[in-house]
């Protein structure tokens, strides 16, 4: 088996990504497209000519998946740090919302009507005319 290292997966992974989004890729999967819709009456509409742009695309597709899926992956998580960075540099921010990925559907949505219920507050308080904005508690 050949020497793995994830860099090389990920490297792999960021350059697909970048190709894949790039113009001059849409570009190439339309002419692609047209040459074999335009080699249709050479092959009769044929199942086998049918089947050519099937399977490219299903392979295509099936193995993009994963090396797109990798990048996000990656992209998510830095987000995630540097928000959580954020959190933590900023003086009066609540700690306690570092790493909330970690935490159960039901934790978050107990944080999520905390936090709605801090913005109904808030917008009524600018209806009024009043500052929208708490003094944080630490």
């Amino acid at each position: 088996m050949a020497d793995y290292r994830p860099s090389q997966f990920a490297y792999l992974a960021k350059l697909t990504s970048h190709a894949a989004g790039h113009p001059l890729a849409f570009t190439i999967a339309v002419l692609i497209v047209a040459v074999w819709g335009v080699t249709g009456p050479m092959f009769g509409f044929s199942d086998t000519w049918q089947l050519v742009i099937n399977t490219g695309t299903t392979i295509a597709t099936f193995l993009m998946v994963f090396l797109l899926q990798n990048t996000q992956n990656r992209d998510s998580a830095a987000i995630q740090l540097k928000l959580d960075e954020l959190i933590r540099a900023t003086r009066g921010a609540h700690n306690a919302l570092l790493d909330l990925e970690e935490l159960t559907e039901d934790e978050l949505c107990r944080i999520r009507d905390q936090y709605e219920e801090l913005a109904r507050k808030a917008r009524e308080r600018l209806q009024l005319g009043e500052e929208d904005t708490d003094t944080p508690s630490v």
